[in-house]
């Protein structure tokens, strides 16, 4: 929103969770639709609305998952209201779930980890007999965790990780009951900061308008969570092979792709595939490479010259994430102050704080300082529990 408003677009927005940060931004009109998982046909009659509203035909760029499956499932009954990529979207809503993603990228060639896809204990102790640990194990959208009963100790995770065989199948068996089609998977070995992401946008023809490369310096949580700090990177092999995969399924869009480098044998794995603008696709226009306002423009039909990642100078910080992110790397003994400095050198970008945004800079200002205050004022007034009268 804020690039495509900076370059001249009015941008509108809209999402089922009215804690998003995009609700607190200047930049852009924010709507609050109805959940697509729980309630499709409610917001279907929304987008139908926004349509109308906005007038013409607008150009429909999603940024999350559940929003790509919901425009993938329903393309027939947006294409008539909306610009995007019919076809693309039906290959882009495979590749939303973890299963489809990983079978279509080990069909093209595009290493991975060891996966399988599970849906019981027996299953699932195959896998276990063969696989090395540790390795980790993860419902096929990430969002499903977000249902579970209040106080599972998995709620709103991503995934969950494995010592054992025993630990691995006592992890499936706390949520079967919720989510039993889930998938497994070895963990690819190294440090965080041996993480890339890969992100592109190729056109209505299949070309490549430009792409770029970023390596994560933290993510949090540690080892397994969202990138919280990226710089740019070159890695010849990154690229090629993420390149190479993206062509030969005849790829439309955006896209970004998450990859390791494994400390076993060095080569570049698979860690998912986000077929959508995500948050670290905010660091793209910095790197030269604006894939957002190249996706608008070849929605809109204007033929679009190919650029390159001419940038290899800045960190892009995520700061409501970074807070966690520095404490527990500093837990692990994974970062000392003199790297976390150099993380924060200058040129700095930054996804939530900007200070032409008042209103969303003083929300992160504020969340930081709580996150960080947070564990100190427990430790001087610890909660009480237990005590009857």
């Amino acid at each position: 929103m804020r690039n495509l408003v900076r370059r001249g677009v009015k941008a509108y927005a809209f999402d089922a969770n009215p804690r998003q940060t995009g609700f607190s931004s200047r930049y852009g009109k924010t709507y609050l639709c109805p959940n697509p998982d729980t309630h499709p046909e409610a917001w279907l009659s929304f987008m139908y609305d926004l349509a109308r509203r906005i007038g013409g035909k607008p150009v429909l760029i999603p940024a999350a998952d559940q929003f790509v499956s919901a425009i993938g499932a329903h393309v027939d009954q947006l294409k008539d209201h909306f610009r995007f990529l019919p076809e693309a979207f039906r290959i882009q809503a495979r590749l939303a779930t973890k299963e489809q993603q990983y079978a279509l990228a080990e069909a093209h060639g595009l290493p991975t980890p060891r996966t399988q896809f599970i849906r019981s204990v027996a299953e699932l102790s195959e896998f276990a007999r063969s696989a090395n640990f540790p390795c980790l194990i993860k419902p096929l959208h990430c969002r499903e965790w977000e249902r579970m009963p209040a106080g599972h100790p998995l709620l709103n995770q991503k995934l969950a990780t494995a010592e054992t065989p025993d630990e691995l199948i006592a992890r499936y068996e706390s949520v079967n009951q919720y989510t039993p089609e889930l998938v497994v998977q070895e963990i690819i070995q190294g440090p965080d900061n041996a993480k890339f992401c890969y992100m592109t946008c190729f056109s209505r023809n299949g070309k490549n308008l430009g792409a770029c490369l970023v390596r994560q310096l933290r993510t949090g949580p540690v080892h397994f969570g969202s990138a919280t700090v990226v710089e740019p990177a070159v890695d010849g092999e990154a690229e090629s092979v993420s390149a190479h995969f993206l062509e030969s399924i005849g790829y439309q869009g955006l896209c970004e792709l998450e990859l390791k480098r494994d400390s076993r044998d060095g080569r570049i794995r698979l860690i998912e595939i986000n077929p959508r603008y995500s948050i670290t696709s905010d660091s793209a226009p910095h790197t030269g490479v604006d894939i957002g306002w190249l996706h608008y423009l070849d929605l809109i039909g204007v033929d679009v010259q190919p650029v390159r990642q001419n940038t290899h100078d800045f960190r892009h910080v995520v700061l409501r994430r970074d807070v966690d992110s520095v404490r527990s790397n500093m837990r692990e003994g994974l970062l000392n102050w003199r790297d976390l400095l150099r993380s924060y050198k200058r040129p700095l970008h930054f996804f939530d704080f900007d200070i032409r945004d008042r209103r969303l800079s003083w929300q992160t200002v504020v969340e930081v300082l709580k996150s960080f205050f947070y564990p100190y004022y427990r430790r001087i007034f610890p909660k009480r529990g237990g005590q009857g009268a």
